[in-house]
């Protein structure tokens, strides 16, 4: 408890709620990272397929391919625009298609947005810790225990607290937007007063003569399933676009236009960042290699080696990691959401001490974690899964949207129904360029994870409607027992079997004791302590040739209710409870094990009747006492 305390801080009451709320400034941070931190890898992905092809003449394409993305960057960023205002209690893709589109295509894009969510996290940290393993080679080696311990902190924040995280998170995402403004500014300026670019370099192991001559050049559909690919591995650049409608309820009041403001920002400075970026790429006629990325490139034509490019790498690091945040804030929000409509386990719907989902985000970074280390920290191996679940909410979202207008006719619906149409129209178009052209690289399994994720929803959802009707209350209790057996197993004659005895002649007057013989040897001795006790109840040894203890205890409560139908059967265990959390190595788990046996059968009750080592139970003040002696066990009292 010290150490939950020390890392994650004091518990909020209720009331801090509303104080935990974002700002417009600090909510662009926590919500928008992952979209303001994909230039650092957005353009990379679109040279790496152009030039892995045609070599250098894919930097012709790359900066038109770029701005057909930001248009449709600006046409999403305006159709969530009016989800924000529409549906201000948050939820963004997985309300608006579940409210106007039905259950089944709410399903899909909560299923797309969770599985987007993982990715979102495993993508950034691997991308920030290639950011740091570009300017330090040597710590290549250990890229997936640097992704891991950044999952672990980023985690830890989190858990203190939404507001926390804010803070936290805010200098490294407005570091890294000033060192993305002056990479730009400077890079524009000298491009303008004709600085040369330095040496081409050769992209993904293509022969250095090959890429400077332009290598074969494809035509026609070849050329064409090219510019499609690399558009749909760039559109990597929209995700986290729906994090801020998804996330309403963290802002401060005004709610509907802090997030819509917020929003704003968002998209003016992805898009502002993504086509400088390309721009200059084709202009210093950079391509990316699995050593260095565009940015770093980047990085080096303008400031050279000094400290301005380092400055460049840690905010790029910074901001790649912390994108990974805008997952953390709604992936538990989301989750809660679900957890309310029994989609989710309802643990996840639960605030922790700091009024955060602490469930969600612990489920999130072990889920996060497994990723990295499966996929070694490997962007490039991750980037083929990204963005595919994105595009499919983006789709769900807008033509939900189309139908909310036309249903509630409110003033300008023809025009936002019609934007909300085209918008839907161009999105779903992507979708399914993004499935055909990346399935062999990893899409696939994308197209069989939002399936998996639907049929496990629906199944807890299933679950929890068995589980009302099984729970109701009809005006007749469960357990209507014809008789009452209380069984103690008994190891030994000590302090806590007297208290498991005593307790369980409260409760029935047929108690039973039985001994399982686990050793033969002990057994005489541990029957001349019990005659030597005499408090009037006979011991039952029952044999155990396998030494298990459960076993034979089981077997002998299901004879019990054999020979007595609807008859209920307490166990009662003693429980040693030490002095420190250590001890508990020292000692035998049985009671616990005899609880887990027991869980699913039915008309069975088992009680541990705990005895704390170290305690002074003869001196402590509670009014009468009850002591362990023969006449109490027997039914007669003594003050």
């Amino acid at each position: 408890m010290s150490l939950k305390r020390y890392l994650i801080g004091k518990p909020l009451a209720n009331e801090r709620l509303d104080h935990e709320r974002l700002n417009k400034r600090t909510a662009l941070a926590v919500l928008s990272s992952d979209a303001i931190s994909s230039v650092a890898y957005a353009t990379d992905q679109i040279l790496f397929v152009l030039g892995g092809a045609i070599g250098v003449a894919g930097l012709q394409y790359v900066f038109p391919i770029s701005a057909v993305i930001v248009g449709l960057l600006v046409l999403v960023g305006i159709s969530y625009q009016q989800t924000i205002h529409a549906y201000p209690g948050g939820g963004g893709s997985y309300t608006v298609a579940k409210e106007n589109l039905g259950q089944r295509a709410g399903l899909i894009a909560a299923a797309a947005l969770l599985t987007d969510y993982i990715l979102t996290v495993a993508v950034s940290v691997s991308g920030g810790v290639a950011a740091i393993t570009s300017a330090y080679p040597s710590l290549v080696p250990h890229t997936v225990a640097i992704g891991i311990g950044a999952i672990m902190l980023l985690m830890v924040v989190n858990l203190r607290g939404v507001r926390e995280a804010g803070i936290a998170f805010s200098i490294p995402t407005y570091a890294f937007i000033a060192m993305m403004l002056v990479l730009i500014g400077m890079g524009l300026w000298k491009l303008r007063n004709g600085v040369t670019p330095i040496e081409v370099v050769a992209p993904l192991g293509v022969d250095k003569t090959t890429v400077q001559h332009g290598g074969s050049f494809p035509a026609g559909y070849a050329l064409l399933f090219l510019l499609l690919r690399g558009f749909a591995e760039g559109c990597a650049a929209m995700t986290g676009t729906e994090a801020i409608s998804n996330g309403v309820q963290a802002f401060k009041a005004p709610t509907q236009r802090n997030a819509a403001v917020t929003l704003s920002w968002m998209v003016a400075i992805l898009a502002t960042f993504f086509l400088g970026v390309s721009y200059m790429a084709h202009q210093y006629a950079v391509m990316p290699t699995t050593a260095e990325t565009v940015l770093s490139q980047l990085g080096h034509h303008v400031f050279g080696t000094g400290l301005a490019y380092y400055a460049l790498q840690y905010s790029t690091f910074a901001i790649l990691v912390l994108a990974a945040n805008t997952a953390f804030a709604d992936f538990p929000r989301l989750a809660g959401i679900l957890a309310n409509d029994k989609f989710m386990p309802s643990q996840l719907a639960a605030r922790g001490d700091r009024l955060a989902f602490s469930n969600g985000i612990i489920s999130l970074a072990l889920i996060a974690m497994l990723l990295v280390w499966l996929f070694k920290g490997d962007t490039n191996a991750l980037i083929p899964l990204y963005a595919i679940g994105v595009f499919v909410c983006f789709t769900l979202s807008q033509a939900g949207m189309v139908m909310h207008w036309l249903r509630s006719r409110e003033r300008g619906w023809r025009w936002r129904a019609a934007l909300n149409g085209v918008g839907a129209l161009a999105t779903g178009v992507v979708s399914v360029i993004q499935i055909v052209t990346k399935f062999t690289e990893g899409a696939w399994i994308v197209a069989l994870i939002i399936p998996l994720f639907i049929v496990i929803l629906q199944s807890i959802q299933t679950h929890y409607r068995r589980f009302a009707i099984d729970i109701a209350f009809r005006g007749r209790s469960p357990i209507l027992p014809h008789a009452h057996t209380v069984v103690v197993p008994i190891s030994a004659v000590n302090k806590a079997t007297a208290a498991a005895l005593v307790y369980a002649t409260t409760l029935s007057r047929n108690v039973r004791a039985i001994h399982i013989e686990v050793d033969a040897k002990a057994t005489p001795k541990l029957e001349r302590e019990w005659d030597r006790w005499d408090i009037g109840y006979e011991l039952e040894t029952l044999a155990s040739p396998y030494r298990s203890i459960v076993a034979p205890l089981v077997e002998y409560v299901r004879t019990i209710q054999a020979e007595t139908p609807g008859a209920l059967v307490t166990v009662v265990t003693p429980e040693l409870v030490p002095r420190h959390w250590w001890e508990y190595l020292l000692h035998n788990k049985t009671a616990l094990y005899i609880r887990t046996a027991f869980l699913f059968k039915p008309n069975v009750v088992v009680v541990a009747v705990p005895y704390l080592l170290g305690h002074d139970y003869e001196h402590e003040e509670r009014g009468p006492r009850w002591t362990a002696e023969a006449s109490v066990i027997t039914g007669e009292t003594r003050r």
